[in-house]
Order: C-alpha cells, then structure tokens, then sequence
C-alpha cells in the first residue's frame, strides 16, 4: 500500500543524538544555548531554514523515499554512482581538508551531503526513465520498428580527416575541412569512372581505401568494418549504418557522408538479417526513451509529478507548500518554454 509523504520535521533530524536538549521556559526545545539561558529554539531554526534553503531539502528528501520505495534494486548502483563521482573529485584534492573546503564553496557542507547529492540524482533518472519507458505505444514502437531498426550490414569506407589544429582561425578550419570534402568527392568521381568503365567497384573501392584513407585500422583491409549495425562501433559510425540501409549490395554512396570523424565514402557488401520485433523490444524502448528525454524536456517534470501523485505527496506545512506550487509552476512552464522553442 502506498504511504502518504508528509513534512519531516527537520528539527527532529538536526537535533537527534545523546544526552538532554536543553528547553526554553515555554517548552520548546532548543538547538543554540547563550549565557543567562537565552536560547534559539527549534522552531524558530525550522522557521528560519525552511524560508531559506528548506525547499531544497525537502524536495531532496522526498523524491529519497519515493524513489527508494518504487525503485530498491537500484539503491546499491546509486551509491556505487555517488561513492564513485566522490572518488573522481578527490584525485583533484591532497587532503580531506581541502576536499571538503571545496566542497563548502559549492555548498555542501559534507562529503556525505554531496554523495546524497549524486545518488538521489541517479535514483531520480532511473525513476523518469522508467516512466518514460512505461509510456512508449505500440504504435511508436512498430514506427521505430520499420525506420530505424536496421539488419546487420558489411560495409566498407574510406575516410578523409581534415587537417584542423587548435591554433588554426576559422578561415583556415574552413579551408581545410573544403579540401578533405574535395578529397572524398574525388574519390566518389573516381567510383564513378571505374563502374562506367565496367570494373569490379569491390576491387577498385579496396584499391582506393588503401591508397587515401586516414582510418589506419581497416585501410589495408580495403577499408572493411565487417558486419555491424547500429551500436556495433563509436556512435559516428552509426551514421554509416544508416546510409548503407538505403544501398543495395555491392553499391556505395554517391554523397559525401559527413561524421564528427571527418568524412566517408561506404560500399556495402552484403546485408543480413533484421532481427525480429520481439528481439528488438528492449533495444527500441532504450533508444526511444533517449530520443524522447532529448527532445522533450518537460518529460522530467511530468515523470515527477507522477511519482509524487502516486505516493499522495501531502505538504502539511502551508508556507513550504506554497513554495513547492510556485516552484512547480516555474519549472513546468521553463521546459514547456524550451521545449516549444527547440
């Protein structure tokens, strides 16, 4: 059954430990003691911290106990994830000390409160992926399905890096990324010329990857990739994939292709077997879901609205409640801003 969320108090949580705590004559309990029994109380510290940073924790702590409720598979991957993003930051510190200066300039005050920090992130993208996993249709998944799942495929290619160095204006980079797509134009003309000419294009193709290409790992091998398909190699090869699916066997591309790498001419040799709908499932929702979370902003803030309705997210306390619907509506309307903008 599904507990409602309700106000923590947060003097419960700063003040809990051993031994007395000390009261004023009304009662309340207090966390600062001065000379002559003056005191700050508890409530005027939850009164005070709630107006300024108390949001934040609150929000912090919720989204904690939901995601920890709908999600505890997860729980240990989160904390390797905070113990890990701890670790890279201390190889750029000496000493604890120096760690934990910097981590005040940037607002935690612990070591442990930035790793709550990273590990309620992590709990927080495995609770809007799911939901916007959860919320993929039939229909979207059959449309990727004929579009975008591909069959294995053989394919060659011969690179063109350009020859851009840092130091190089913007002219220059121009200039050299013209000459390295001149190059691959080149050698597409050259394509062109030996099938007119009626000669074996897998040979002639092998014979100009050994001779131009820049990829040293498959140039002597007449530029071959062997069978891939999207995912197989770095990301900028799927660019290649994706041009070889519109290719018969034994064709190439008679446009430059252009990938982060520089740019490409590909002959595909031969194509498998797509793999089935079912097989496919799993794959398609990922990569639906990434599509969807780039494109869609306001996903993220529906995904949490969604696990706070479910839970029956309850803030008892009027002012912080206050709080927390202006602060929704801020943050619903900038990503519906930024997403009708993009």
């Amino acid at each position: 059954m599904k507990k409602k969320v309700l106000i923590l108090g947060v003097c419960s949580l700063l003040l809990c430990g051993c031994g007395k705590i000390p009261t004023l004559s009304n009662g309340d309990e207090a966390v600062v003691t001065f000379k002559e029994d003056e005191m700050i109380s508890a409530n005027d510290f939850y009164e005070e911290i709630k107006n300024s940073f108390g949001l934040d924790t609150l929000l912090n702590m919720i989204d904690k106990h939901i995601f920890e409720a709908e999600f505890p598979d997860e729980m240990e991957n989160g904390e390797a994830y905070a113990e890990a993003a701890i670790d890279q930051l201390r190889t750029n510190y000496e000493t604890e000390e120096e760690l934990l200066q910097a981590l005040q300039y940037y607002g935690y005050q612990t070591v442990e409160a930035y790793q709550n920090f990273w590990y309620i992130s992590y709990m927080q993208n495995v609770a809007i992926e799911a939901y916007v996993k959860n919320n993929i249709t039939e229909e979207e998944l059959q449309d990727y399905y004929d579009n975008d799942v591909y069959p294995d495929m053989t394919i060659s290619h011969i690179l063109i890096t350009p020859d851009v160095t840092d130091d190089m204006s913007d002219e220059e980079k121009e200039e050299a990324e013209n000459t390295a797509k001149e190059e691959i134009e080149n050698i597409i003309d050259e394509l062109n010329e030996a099938k007119d000419n009626g000669e074996d294009i897998e040979t002639t193709f092998a014979k100009l990857a050994k001779e131009y290409s820049e990829d040293d790992d498959t140039k002597d091998d007449g530029g071959n990739l062997g069978e891939i398909n999207i995912g197989s190699l770095d990301s900028n090869y799927d660019e290649l994939i994706k041009a070889a699916n519109s290719l018969k066997d034994g064709e190439y591309s008679t446009e430059v292709i252009t990938t982060e790498l520089g740019y490409h001419v590909i002959l595909k040799t031969k194509t498998g077997e797509k793999a089935s709908y079912d097989d496919s499932v799993d794959t398609m929702k990922d990569a639906i879901t990434e599509d969807k979370l780039n494109n869609d902003q306001s996903l993220m803030v529906d995904a949490i609205r969604y696990y706070r309705d479910l839970y029956e997210l309850d803030i008892v306390d009027s002012e912080l409640d206050n709080q927390y619907s202006i602060y929704m509506n801020n943050l619903i309307n900038t990503y519906e801003n930024t997403s009708s903008n993009s």
